[in-house]
């Protein structure tokens, strides 16, 4: 009985809380129904901007998880089980300030080779029917100015594709050769013919003895040598680029993978590690920077995508704000007539939910096509993009859980202010128009922002190269938050500055658009927030690359001395191409140009950081003639061997270095060097951050060839022009024209790519930033009805109104530019003067086409909803 009565009692104790909590529930229900209906115009602007961030949002989780899933093709080794190759990576380990060790990982350009031994190794491990060396050479095809490229090969790897014989027989003599079907099918070979082969030095004629073919489609055009004669073109005999690995019947890949792990070494090159490649993998080997092309791309992606986070979550917080606060007054009646704060806070959060996850559903399904489109526009050859079915369907719905969730707590946070006053202080809230300024912790936290954004601008001009570039990005990002915050408090001062223009020339409806904008700081605060953003972040997302581009313009064009330039085919030139053409009649220097990279290791901040530069290898006693990087210490003339360096004077400031002292590197292949400082030059931005002997990286690169021979004539004519090209005649697939500025950059001026990124970061974002233009001021635009009827009663007229409409829309778009070119100059003059010692620069067009499509933007937001107003007012009239 005892039990029977606690049970009871217990259940009586809770049935008024589960009832408490049941009216509070069925309470904010209805309203939020109610509310949704009646404010179905406001939340239309929501809905619109909060579709809109969640389809940005998937369709970069789409890009970038392709990317992630990213392997390079598999065509030179498609008949192999295993390759085995030697790792790409490099890392650089060291321990921060305060904190565990870290290490930093970045790919190598250049193909990092394994010792001949390993192959025998591979042969005799546990089920390997065949193990070949794969190496290759370039080599071009046919002679005069139109010869064809192609890689050269052992037969012995022809197994690896596959190719088979299908006329003739395998070479046997190093004159004889073995071509494939589409080559014979080009230059109309067939066994016993003759075909004329370039690949290192002069072209020398080799007997066809066999075509082949190969049922794998993607593979690139082949020349098959002896296994000895292809050694001896390599000129690497003691390494090979990889091995083909075929295994033994009945062999899983697994199996094969742990067998050639047991047999081979765990390392054969210093520090490099050997990996055993199956499946999709096995592209790595030939396509040797495709991962270093991912590794480059995927930190650009990435930073894209958090600021399209960034400004999706400021878009929907600014938008949700300012749909709620229009409400204010209908919460503080609520409030007063009994609602209680949960009631309220409820019934927001149930509305906000309810159309934040129809918006999120409808964005994530958009994400899709979108994403595809994105994707489309990368150009990551030789890397395809992969889009498994399932990643979609991920993208989509992390971009629908993000902007849900991140909808309805500030939607709540929006209300507070309301929400908790007392009934009677609420009903007085009810009538005012508008509530005061921002609170003191927004005030402190955008003042806070500021002070940072303007402190990093300034610490980026003490810094130079991609420390400059994060600290001007930090910058940016902290003063467009910054002005977010404050908002109301810069309305107020933009306001004082035009207001008294807009009063004078607008008549009438000029002094009632300066009145309610200066009535309104809150409101028009809202209203600037959007279009500062786009500004901002479309200036900052230009100049930078245009600052950039017109520096390295000009100290490349200022380098360059030479008056011709010689190119090949893709496979680059030979390196006696340039000893040939300075024994032409009329040239006064030539220098070949080698290009690869080289590998800094060094602290940013205290963490451990490994930057990748492309770098220029000449030859030092054509320099004077042909090209000046403006020395400012030390010789160019000593830039010679193997353990010397010239290094641009900012680059050297950093590592704090001079002439004499000596810089760790690593080279294109991994191989650490310390090369000697020989000179400081100043025209790193066109030329590099450091500039080696030619002879220093042949050894380095995957194929030592030129891809450019610089050449000055004495009298720069036509007559000296004729004779280098007669210099250069017998080598294939070369053309000498007049020399440019882009032939000695160290970087394209433009590429694909970069066209690309600047599609997605401008083009994506800017866009929605316009359109969070539109619907914010589309949502203030509504809310501001119940001010138009009021002006129509007491005598305004429909005109009046319409062209004080339009002045405080000219206000609100003149201060968004202003406001935003103020914020993207502050980190934009820091990153210029500190990498490029100038002002930044715009292209007026640019900015122009900005300024267009802002103004229409903020007339679409707020004249389209506002005419439909004008209207409603005369039919209420009426």
């Amino acid at each position: 009985m005892s039990t029977s009565t606690g049970m009871g009692t217990s259940t009586d104790t809770r049935r008024p809380h589960a009832d408490v909590r049941s009216g509070v529930r069925r309470a904010s229900a209805f309203l939020a129904r109610r509310s949704l209906r009646t404010h179905r115009r406001a939340w239309a602007a929501v809905f619109a901007a909060t579709t809109a961030a969640a389809a940005l949002i998937g369709a970069f989780a789409l890009v970038v998880g392709s990317l992630l899933l990213a392997q390079p093709p598999v065509a030179r080794h498609a008949g192999a089980d295993a390759v085995v190759a030697a790792d790409q990576k490099v890392t650089y380990t060291a321990k921060p300030w305060g904190s565990e060790p870290q290490t930093a990982t970045t790919y190598l350009s250049e193909r990092v080779r394994l010792d001949r031994s390993a192959v025998a190794k591979a042969a005799a491990a546990d089920g390997v029917a065949k193990a070949v060396a794969d190496d290759s050479v370039p080599v071009a095809v046919g002679g005069g100015a139109g010869g064809a490229s192609a890689v050269g090969r052992s037969w012995a790897s022809a197994a690896l594709t596959p190719y088979r014989l299908t006329d003739g027989h395998a070479p046997r003599t190093s004159t004889e050769v073995v071509i494939d079907g589409a080559l014979a099918a080009t230059a109309g070979s067939r066994p016993g013919s003759h075909v004329t082969l370039q690949v290192d030095g002069a072209p020398h004629p080799y007997t066809v003895s066999g075509v082949a073919d190969t049922g794998h489609r993607g593979a690139a055009p082949a020349v098959f040598f002896t296994e000895q004669r292809l050694t001896a073109l390599a000129g690497h005999p003691g390494t090979v680029d990889a091995i083909g690995v075929i295994a033994e019947k009945g062999v899983s890949a697994d199996e094969l993978r742990v067998s050639l792990d047991t047999a081979l070494p765990d390392r054969t090159r210093g520090d490099r590690e050997v990996r055993v490649l199956t499946g999709s993998e096995r592209g790595q080997a030939e396509y040797v920077d495709a991962l270093g092309t991912r590794g480059d791309l995927l930190p650009l992606l990435a930073s894209i995508a958090a600021t399209v986070l960034m400004v999706a979550l400021l878009v929907i917080a600014t938008t949700l704000s300012q749909a709620v606060h229009q409400r204010s007054g209908e919460l503080a009646l609520l409030r007063a007539v009994g609602a209680t704060p949960r009631q309220l806070r409820s019934a927001v959060g149930r509305e906000v939910s309810r159309v934040a996850c129809a918006a999120a559903v409808l964005g994530g399904i958009g994400a899709v096509p979108l994403g595809l489109l994105m994707r489309s526009l990368l150009t990551t050859d030789p890397l395809p993009l992969p889009v498994p079915v399932w990643l979609p369907f991920a993208a989509g719905a992390t971009a629908a859980v993000l902007v849900a969730a991140a909808a309805r707590p500030v939607s709540m946070l929006a209300a507070r202010s309301i929400t908790r006053l007392r009934p009677a202080a609420a009903l007085g809230a009810a009538r005012a128009p508008e509530p005061g300024e921002p609170g003191r912790l927004r005030t402190a936290a955008g003042a806070v922002l500021a002070v940072a954004g303007v402190g990093s601008a300034g610490a980026a001009t003490a810094q130079g190269g991609q420390a400059a570039a994060v600290a001007a990005s930090g910058a940016a990002t902290s003063l467009i938050i910054a002005v977010a915050l404050l908002g109301p408090w810069i309305a107020r001062v933009a306001m004082r500055v035009l207001g008294t223009p807009v009063r004078r020339v607008g008549g009438v409806s000029g002094f009632l658009a300066a009145k309610s904008a200066a009535a309104h700081h809150r409101r028009l605060g809202a209203a600037i927030t959007p279009i500062v953003l786009v500004v901002a972040f479309v200036c900052v997302q230009l100049a930078a690359a245009s600052t950039l581009e017109r520096a390295s313009d000009r100290q490349a064009a200022a380098a360059l001395r030479a008056d011709l330039v010689a190119t090949g085919p893709a496979a680059g030139l030979p390196a006696d191409a340039a000893q040939a053409v300075r024994k032409a009649p009329g040239v006064q220097a030539a220098t070949g140009v080698l290009r690869s990279s080289v590998v800094l290791a060094h602290r940013e901040m205290g963490d451990p950081k490994l930057d990748r530069f492309p770098v220029l290898g000449v030859t030092a006693d054509q320099l004077p003639g042909t090209l000046d990087p403006h020395v400012t210490a030390g010789d160019l003339a000593d830039l010679t061997g193997r353990g010397t360096v010239a290094v641009g004077k900012d680059r050297a400031a950093d590592l704090d270095i001079g002439t004499g002292d000596t810089v760790k590197l690593r080279l294109g292949d991994g191989t650490e060097v310390r090369l000697r400082v020989v000179a400081l030059y100043e025209r790193a931005l066109g030329l590099g951050e450091f500039m080696l002997p030619r002879e220093a990286l042949a050894g380095h690169v995957s194929a030592p060839r030129d891809q450019q021979i610089l050449i000055r004539t004495a009298d720069g004519g036509s007559a000296s022009a004729a004779a280098a090209a007669r210099a250069l005649s017998p080598y294939t697939g070369v053309q000498v024209r007049a020399a440019t500025a882009d032939d000695v950059r160290i970087a394209p001026p433009s590429s694909d790519q970069d066209d690309a990124l600047v599609i997605i970061g401008v083009g994506v974002i800017g866009g929605f930033a316009l359109l969070a233009v539109i619907s914010t001021l589309s949502l203030i635009t509504v809310g501001r009805r119940p001010e138009f009827r009021l002006l129509r009663m007491v005598g305004a007229g429909r005109r009046q109104v319409r062209r004080m409409l339009v002045l405080e829309t000219g206000l609100v778009a003149v201060a968004g530019l202003a406001v935003g070119t103020l914020v993207a100059a502050v980190p934009l003059v820091a990153f210029a003067v500190s990498t490029a010692g100038s002002v930044p620069y715009l292209p007026p067009v640019q900015y122009g086409v900005l300024a267009l499509a802002v103004t229409v933007a903020a007339g679409a937001g707020a004249m389209w909803p506002g005419s439909s107003g004008g209207r409603f007012v005369l039919k209420r009239e009426a």
